[in-house]
């Protein structure tokens, strides 16, 4: 079904898009001798390291030597991109068709936390599913925090994305799997839904009323 009243739908990318597990993240570090790795990083909360990583204030390089400053020795750069990305999951084939249908009716946009190691990940899953398609041929703009330096639930990311299309809050929707995330879209007014966990993003309420 189709919301008149609404012109535009902001989307996040993990787990609401692009299945996700952060358990498989945290087991792999795990595996390589970080015990604590889950105080480090979560769905809802993680440490300055990975906060300056998904605003591109420090380099891929960077992060892994960090990661391998915590982890023992003999621990390589590729085991520890291999667990970093182990949380990449696969791009449902029919979301992304749901997104094609949609791109007719709503302009379309992609908010996501993320950084270029998880970004490369995420091209690499994409291109699985359908072949040598980019996430921009599916939306109108897409915004990931490390390339604009900022991070949801900021609330300047939001009205960033807004001013720069636009795009009125009243008149946009914006789908996330974060509580904080939604609070902060909630924030500036726009209309915002929580993806709850395996729940499918278009059977939320607002494409079947």
């Amino acid at each position: 079904m189709i919301n008149n009243s609404k012109e535009a739908i902001i989307f996040d990318l993990g787990g609401v898009l692009l299945n996700l597990d952060y358990d498989l993240t945290e087991k792999a570090f795990i595996s390589l001798g970080m015990t604590n790795f889950g105080e480090s990083y979560s769905q809802l909360q993680q440490t300055d390291l990975f906060d300056r990583y998904e605003r591109g204030e420090i380099s891929s390089f960077h992060f892994i030597n960090q990661l391998l400053d915590r982890l023992p020795l003999g621990t390589t750069a590729n085991q520890v991109v291999h667990a970093w990305d182990s949380m990449i999951l696969d791009f449902p084939v029919k979301r992304l068709q749901e997104l094609e249908a949609l791109s007719k009716k709503y302009r379309l946009f992609l908010l996501s936390n993320t950084n270029d190691l998880h970004i490369d990940a995420v091209r690499r899953s994409l291109e699985k599913a359908v072949g040598h398609r980019s996430l921009e041929d599916y939306f109108e703009r897409t915004y990931f925090s490390s390339a604009i330096g900022m991070r949801k639930p900021e609330t300047k990311i939001f009205e960033f994305v807004c001013s720069e299309n636009n795009l009125d809050p009243m008149k946009t929707v914006f789908i996330d799997d974060s509580p904080q995330h939604v609070a902060g879209a909630k924030s500036i007014g726009l209309d915002a839904f929580l993806l709850e966990k395996n729940q499918e993003v278009f059977d939320l309420p607002f494409f079947l009323a």
